[in-house]
C-alpha cells in the first residue's frame, strides 16, 4: 500500500467529483474502485468523502444546477495559504470562477478555485485538518495529473510564477510538445500541447488517472456500470491507459500500475 503522509507544495492534493446524482456516483466507483463512503454531514452540505482501504482518496458533492456546469472532476494543488496564492496567481494572468476570495472549510482547510491563462479551471486546497488523498499509485487512486491545453508556455510561465513548479522537457516537436512537473525529483503531472487535437469549443483542462490493477477488467466494469469509453485501452511507453465516463459523463483515465 502507497501511503502518502504528505504532499509537495504546488503538487496536485486533492480531487473532487461534482455529480448531480450522489448515489448513483457511490454505487458505481464502488464497483468499479471498492471504494467505501462517508459524509460529512449537513454542516458541510453533504459533502462525502471516498475510501480506498480506509484511506481517503476522493470527494463528492451535489453539482448545483446554479453552477451551470457538466458532472465533473476538480483537481486541487496545495498552498501553505490559499489568499495569497489567490492573489498571485490573478496578478500572473488567472481568471475567478466565482470565488474571488478562499473559502474556509472548518476542521478542513482553505479552498479557492481559478481558471489559468489557458482557461484551464483548477483548484488550490490548503490543510488544517484534511491532507488531501492519503492512498496514490494503488488500484482506484491517483496515480498521475496532466494539464492539456492550447498555449502550453503561456501556462508553462504561469504555473512556475505561482507554484514554483520545475518543470523538465519531455519532448518540444510540433507531433508531441510535453513537459512534466517535478517535485523534489519525481514527476507527479505533466503538461501536453493539445492544440492540434482539442476539438472547438472544448477548454484547456486538467485531467488525471485512476491506477488499475487490469485496464482492461476495469473498462469492462465501467461499461456494464452504466459508464463509457471516451478512448479504449491501449500499450503506450507509459503503460497501458485509457480515457473514460462514469455514468453521468464525468471523465477520468486509467493507467495500469508500474
Amino acid at each position: 500500500m502507497s501511503v502518502r503522509t504528505s504532499t509537495p507544495v504546488g503538487a496536485p492534493i486533492w480531487i473532487d467529483l461534482a455529480t448531480s446524482d450522489i448515489a448513483r456516483s457511490q454505487a458505481f466507483y464502488g464497483e468499479v474502485f471498492g471504494w467505501t463512503f462517508e459524509s460529512s454531514g449537513p454542516e458541510y452540505g453533504g459533502y462525502v468523502t471516498a475510501l480506498k482501504d480506509g484511506r481517503p482518496v476522493a470527494g463528492l458533492m451535489s453539482n448545483d444546477p446554479q453552477w451551470n456546469s457538466p458532472d465533473g472532476w476538480t483537481t486541487y494543488l496545495h498552498t501553505t495559504d490559499a489568499k495569497a496564492t489567490l492573489a498571485k496567481a490573478f496578478a500572473a494572468g488567472a481568471t475567478t470562477c466565482g470565488m474571488d476570495e478562499p473559502m474556509p472549510v472548518p476542521d478542513k482547510g482553505v479552498m479557492g478555485l481559478l481558471a489559468d491563462t489557458d482557461g484551464a479551471f483548477v483548484g488550490l486546497w490548503q490543510p488544517t485538518g484534511h491532507r488531501g488523498f492519503d492512498l496514490v499509485n494503488e488500484h482506484g487512486a491517483p496515480v498521475y495529473f496532466q494539464w492539456t491545453g492550447r498555449d502550453i508556455a503561456k501556462a508553462q510561465a504561469f504555473y512556475q510564477e505561482v507554484f514554483g513548479w520545475q518543470i523538465e522537457v519531455v519532448s518540444d516537436t510540433d507531433e508531441f510538445r510535453y513537459r512534466t512537473a517535478l517535485f523534489d525529483g519525481e514527476a507527479l503531472l505533466g503538461m501536453m500541447d493539445g492544440s492540434a487535437f482539442l476539438p472547438e469549443g472544448v477548454p484547456s483542462n486538467w485531467s488525471f488517472y485512476f491506477g488499475a490493477d487490469d485496464v482492461d477488467k476495469s473498462v469492462q466494469q465501467i461499461l456494464d456500470n452504466g459508464g463509457s469509453v471516451v478512448r479504449d485501452a491501449e500499450d503506450t511507453p507509459y503503460g497501458r491507459l485509457a480515457a473514460v465516463a462514469d455514468p453521468t459523463g464525468a471523465a477520468f483515465n486509467l493507467s495500469s500500475l508500474q
